[in-house]
């Protein structure tokens, strides 16, 4: 539920539950997951095919993506909160249902099962992976409303108009009598949004873009909104005091900075490209 107030906006979320059918509960962090899956391979379809690339192979590594994805974006979530789960039923581990999946590990779950499938399918990955970045930053901004329905993935407390109505069991304990946390689940889907708009237009503008350009627009555009969001967070995985998506988030930035000064720095061309992939303009 959305409260449209004078120069307010407060975001209070209406349940996990979208609907029920009989016993079985539909949620809404699995509609929108299926959603952007759904979105974003019609997008990289459509894509691939200005590329001169089958859309039929953008079909079947959206299934690839997906096996790879889903199970390691779980993993990783549970690899850094395994205190967590040390308490609970075993089964727990596999109840994505309920939330508790980490878009770093879907990507490099994703990026393996990439390059798998492109090279048994004799294509580029860079080639393959610019024209599916546009679909997955797409995907990123649908599927960060499944936080906002499991009211989870929120800031620190904040008093802006703007603000996130927490339930007090959903709540970390020190800030138990808080009631209003920065929405940064809503942070992050327009960012995404932003990074999709600079990611369409540097692809449909410009054709001739070296093989890989569109990739590494993603890395540091992305982590870019991410490093910061991340900072407002009080759920962030952690390794000693430091927060892993911060650390991987500079890590993307560094290298699609190195990406782009390879190719339009060096004039170098990305591993399992051809030179014809390269175009010689200069843009």
């Amino acid at each position: 539920m959305l409260n449209l107030l004078p120069l307010a906006f407060e975001f209070t979320s209406p349940g996990p539950i979208a609907f029920e059918i009989g016993p079985l509960s539909i949620r809404w962090y699995g509609l929108l997951i299926a959603s952007a899956i759904i979105v974003g391979t019609v997008l990289a379809q459509t894509l691939a095919q200005k590329r001169n690339v089958d859309p039929e192979l953008v079909g079947d590594l959206a299934i690839w993506l997906v096996v790879g994805a889903i199970p390691c974006a779980r993993f990783y979530y549970v690899l850094f909160e395994w205190h967590r789960f040390q308490t609970q039923e075993w089964y727990k581990v596999f109840a994505i249902w309920e939330g508790g999946i980490a878009i770093h590990g879907a990507i490099i779950g994703g990026a393996i099962a990439a390059t798998i499938f492109c090279k048994r399918q004799k294509i580029s990955t860079w080639l393959m992976a610019d024209i599916i970045m546009p679909a997955v930053i797409l995907g990123q901004a649908i599927g960060r409303w499944g936080n906002f329905f499991n009211s989870e993935a929120f800031g620190s407390p904040t008093d802006l108009p703007w603000k996130l109505f927490i339930p007090i069991n959903r709540r970390p304990p020190e800030f138990v009598n808080e009631a209003y946390f920065h929405p940064t689940f809503l942070y992050e889907s327009l960012w995404n949004l932003g990074v999709f708009a600079i990611l369409i237009f540097a692809f449909l503008r410009f054709p001739k873009l070296r093989t890989g350009t569109i990739t590494m627009f993603y890395a540091i555009a992305y982590s870019l909104g991410r490093f910061w969001i991340e900072g407002l967070r009080t759920d962030s995985l952690m390794v000693g005091g430091l927060r892993t998506a911060q650390m991987i988030s500079l890590s993307a930035i560094a290298a699609g900075v190195f990406g782009l000064v390879w190719l339009y720095g060096l004039r170098r061309r990305l591993p399992d490209t051809t030179p014809k992939e390269i175009p010689t303009e200069n843009l």
